[in-house]
């Protein structure tokens, strides 16, 4: 089997070719990768090629496909599979193999990767539980599991203790209030859908001291929408506030009980503690780009007002499942997160272009052969091109929201690779 694959062959070195894929063996899949959605991560380990903890020595030798965000559907089964994988099936992969060698697909395998039209699944993965079956519509949500199964997990470190008992209880508090500094990026938005659909908090308060990203965020993620699930949702811009902590423990009326750190930024750490009421917990989310970060925060408080600090980092298949379901039950609303769409051929322009991060998740189609288009540029594009034209119409009757009708007709008539 041929395919077209985005290839890693050193730092900073990307390239697009056409490759013969192993044949299908025993306890392995193939899969058609439909849609995959760029991850900074990818960024990072594109950036520090072989010295990246995932990323194997001789990639100059053995070049590695690129991208873990993947959802497709299976084009063959492997001996002994027969009876649990169809052909046509729905399946999205959660890229976290667990592996003591740390390989994991995006990352570390020649043939095993989400951006290329076809991968072939190793019977590792299976073996692993990190193939799941997708019931839902739209291919672009599938690829936007692992990331909000991620923040999922982030959701599921929080815990709180009843302090007369001592019983601990995980998760963020229901009916409690939630704070996500620095939220206003792809991830902090997904961590407000989860808010919403999943975690069930009474308000959310989302920082961020970039008015343009607050902006579209409150755009797309609105408060009426919040409210309609029961949930009071406000954004603020903390850029030129002299003290912050104050002004956010005021318009909580006290503190909140749960706090999101989506930036590894030391500062926004220490003011997750100051804003945290008694018995609040803080999840220091974002991963750090150097080794070491010193933060600081009030002891006296982790002692006499029992605030707890949990860090999480990626997800386990239960986690993709149970997002899977937030999906296909409607509970979870994904289409706020897809800033922009584009074809394979464009992926090395996108993960380039994240040394300075715009938008918020762009979902690459594999099989097309289009530019990296914003959703928010399609009625000007549609002016001159009838393809964007048409999708522009699509998304301007979905709230300006990328949707699985766009994506059906994207798929149907937009020009591909082969």
């Amino acid at each position: 089997m041929k395919t077209t694959a985005v290839r890693l062959h050193g730092e900073m070195d990307l390239r697009i070719s056409e490759i013969e894929l192993p044949k299908t063996g025993k306890g392995e899949l193939l899969m058609r990768v439909v849609a995959d959605s760029v991850c900074a991560s990818t960024y990072k380990a594109v950036k520090q090629g072989s010295r990246h903890k995932r990323v194997p020595d001789g990639i100059e030798q053995n070049p590695v496909i690129i991208g873990h965000e993947m959802c497709g559907e299976i084009v063959e089964v492997g001996e002994g599979l027969e009876n649990e994988w169809k052909v046509g099936q729905k399946i999205v992969i959660q890229p976290a193999l667990k592996l003591e060698s740390g390989f994991d697909p995006g990352y570390s395998y020649t043939a095993f990767g989400g951006n290329t039209v076809y991968t072939l699944i190793p019977s590792i993965a299976l073996e692993r539980g990190c193939v799941i079956p997708y019931n839902g519509e739209g291919y672009f949500e599938g690829a936007l599991v692992e990331p909000l199964g991620c923040i999922l997990r982030g959701f599921k470190g929080f815990y709180h203790t009843d302090y007369s008992t001592y019983v601990r209880t995980d998760g963020a508090k229901r009916g409690g209030k939630l704070a996500i500094l620095g939220g206003a990026g792809p991830m902090g938005i997904g961590a407000v859908l989860l808010a919403v659909g999943y975690a069930g908090v009474s308000e959310v308060v989302v920082t961020d001291i970039n008015a343009e990203r607050l902006a579209d965020a409150e755009r797309k993620c609105t408060a009426a929408y919040a409210a309609s699930r029961g949930c009071k949702l406000t954004y603020v811009n903390t850029a030129d506030m002299a003290d912050p902590a104050a002004y956010l423990s005021e318009l909580s009326d006290g503190g909140f009980d749960d706090v999101f750190v989506m930036v590894p930024v030391a500062g926004l750490f220490t003011l997750a503690e100051r804003i945290c009421r008694e018995d609040g917990c803080v999840n220091f989310f974002a991963g750090p780009p150097v080794h070491d970060l010193q933060g600081s925060l009030n002891l006296y408080r982790v002692h006499y007002d029992g605030i707890h600090v949990v860090g999480t980092a990626g997800s386990i298949p239960i986690d993709t499942a149970e997002t899977l379901e937030l999906i296909e039950n409607g509970s979870l609303k994904t289409s706020p997160l897809v800033s922009h769409i584009l074809g394979l051929r464009a992926v090395p322009e996108a993960i380039f272009a994240m040394e300075k991060p715009d938008g918020a998740k762009k979902v690459c189609y594999n099989e097309l052969d289009i530019p990296l288009v914003a959703i928010d540029d399609l009625a000007e594009l549609g002016k001159t091109d009838p393809l964007y034209g048409e999708l522009a119409k699509i998304v301007a009757a979905n709230e300006g929201l990328w949707c699985v009708e766009a994506e059906r007709y994207l798929l149907a008539h937009a020009p591909r690779i082969r």
